[in-house]
């Protein structure tokens, strides 16, 4: 990432150094994933679409660490991995909007509230900006190489309201205090990067 752009890291001491934690990426542009990979401060495994594990970066991806997932179905083997992921200690990163769009964390899925209530880990919500503002000279699918993108990581927080709670109730209740708190994090990486 850094011979090809030029990421400024904001905030990366905030990641907690040890424990498990899962890191709540906002998602604009195909490069956000492995930019936050990148740049994080411990190494990290993504849950990532199975339609990326095409080709020569299929094996590459599972070989250092990336959850495939299959999003036509409620896939077991994926929940299971990143719980795994999460059990031993690791980080689970996540894009908590699905897909690809604005990167807005307006509409947030509930998987994000599940992985941190069953878990009990705690969310780092992290701003990737500048990703998607022009397409390059040479791969229009890209930025331009060597623009900067800026990654901002914010404080951890508990997503769940302490009472260990797993219901359907608690999980959507959980994911709007994920949404609120996401949502300000993007406004003030924002404030802060003039971006």
């Amino acid at each position: 990432m850094y011979g090809l752009w030029k990421p400024r890291v904001l905030g990366s001491w905030k990641v907690p150094a040890t424990g498990p934690v899962i890191l709540a990426v906002n998602h604009s542009h195909n490069i956000d994933g492995p930019m936050v990979i990148g740049v994080a401060p411990r190494a990290s495994h993504f849950l990532v679409k199975k339609e990326a594990f095409v080709g020569p970066l299929g094996p590459f991806m599972r070989a250092v660490g990336q959850v495939e997932v299959d999003r036509s179905t409620a896939d077991r083997t994926a929940v299971t991995r990143a719980l795994g992921v999460l059990k031993d200690g690791g980080v689970l990163g996540i894009f908590p909007e699905g897909s690809r769009g604005e990167g807005d964390f307006a509409a947030l899925r509930a998987g994000l509230a599940y992985f941190a209530v069953r878990s009990g880990a705690p969310i780092v919500p992290v701003a990737v900006l500048g990703s998607s503002e022009q397409s390059g000279r040479l791969i229009k699918a890209l930025p331009p190489l060597r623009s900067r993108v800026d990654v901002v990581f914010g404080d951890p927080f508990d997503a769940g309201d302490g009472s260990g709670h797993r219901t359907r109730k608690a999980l959507d209740e959980a994911t709007e205090r994920i949404q609120k708190q996401l949502a300000a994090h993007l406004d003030d990486a924002r404030r802060l990067t003039g971006r």
